[in-house]
């Protein structure tokens, strides 16, 4: 037998996006580019720190790509690579496992429809 530990895929997977808000921030990310300062309008409890390390994090893992704009004052946007875009299927998953749940009363039969819908068109899901 190999003498190196196999990871289990599932813990691997875990490990890339277990970093709190970083699931959040990809799933932001589906919507388009985003600039610092969006992903701090959008989330209030999120500090500069804590996006700062998980932007970095989530850069050296190979799901998000920075890119610097020559601006003054200078602007950075952060986009989804292919590998990050490849999660849409675990981000659609995640939203349908609330909404496919009829036990929630938090989204009427309408909110939920048009919920599944939307996420199933900005994640590119196919039947």
């Amino acid at each position: 037998m190999n003498s190196e530990k196999i990871v289990c895929p599932v813990d691997r997977t875990l490990n890339l996006i277990s970093k709190k808000w970083s699931i959040q921030i990809i799933r932001d990310m589906f919507f388009g580019k985003k600039h610092f300062k969006e992903f701090k309008e959008d989330k209030p409890k999120l500090s500069n720190k804590v996006l700062s390390s998980c932007l970095k994090d989530l850069e050296e893992k190979g799901l998000i790509e920075k890119k610097v704009l020559n601006t003054t004052p200078v602007t950075t946007e952060y986009y989804l690579t292919e590998y990050g875009r490849s999660m849409n299927r675990i981000i659609y998953e995640l939203a349908m496992f609330t909404l496919n749940d009829d036990l929630d009363d938090n989204y009427p039969k309408n909110l939920r429809n048009e919920l599944k819908n939307n996420f199933k068109e900005t994640l590119e899901i196919d039947d």
